[in-house]
């Protein structure tokens, strides 16, 4: 299990001071506790306190059993906050989106938790601002911000993200997630009843309708 930093050094006004700034790029340890927006991973008895969005959540194994993440270290002056994905392209898209002004960490996170990266992706690289205001949060201004300032830099990442057909199983999760949501249910809860009825199903196709309906049963709503 292991940390990996960067370090950088900072002189503050009394040179006889050296403050020493640790920035965590990568963590590796075990998963001690899970929530559908945060995670706590042990590393070597210290545990750490990690905000992620939907599409890292849903990835991730049971709890005690390993799990790397690769780290963006947000450093605000009151607090130093740990958000985690589990490749380095969800990590990229994520430092894509909080380079859009007015899109802060939190917002990022929450954009990543409504949509697949890649279906967010091929929205933007289409000027699909419409479809990009289906994400909880997201208004009209913020998704039409998104294509402006992401549609170029998207481009260039072409090669390694690959565009997802409409009917792919995650995108058909997707819908169903924003569905759940947008009828009041939590993300935790979305997450879990979807995930009920997709291990039910082993692996056969359901229509996004059917799903929704399915979970809907599922949870007594």
């Amino acid at each position: 299990m292991k940390v990996i930093l960067s370090k950088n050094y900072h002189k503050k006004s009394n040179p006889t001071f050296l403050f020493l700034k640790i920035m965590i790029a990568q963590l590796t340890g075990n998963l001690s506790h899970k929530t559908a927006t945060e995670i706590i991973v042990d590393v070597h008895g210290v545990g750490y306190s990690v905000h992620i969005p939907l599409s890292t959540y849903e990835k991730l194994g049971a709890l005690q059993t390993s799990v790397k993440l690769f780290i963006h270290h947000h450093i605000r002056e009151d607090a130093q906050v740990l958000y985690g994905f589990l490749t380095e392209d969800e990590r990229e898209i994520f430092r894509l989106l909080i380079s859009v002004s007015g899109i802060g960490p939190k917002s990022a996170q929450t954009i990543l938790s409504g949509i697949q990266p890649k279906d967010l992706q091929q929205y933007i690289l289409d000027g699909n601002s419409s479809a990009i205001t289906a994400i909880p949060g997201v208004g009209k201004k913020t998704a039409e911000r998104l294509v402006v300032e992401l549609k170029d830099k998207f481009a260039k990442m072409e090669t390694t993200f690959t565009n997802v057909s409409p009917t792919t199983k995650n995108n058909i999760r997707s819908e169903a997630l924003l569905a759940l949501l947008s009828l009041g249910y939590t993300r935790e809860k979305a997450e879990q009843s979807i995930r009920i009825v997709l291990n039910e199903l082993n692996g056969k196709d359901i229509a996004i309708e059917d799903l929704i309906k399915r979970v809907l049963k599922v949870s007594g709503k």
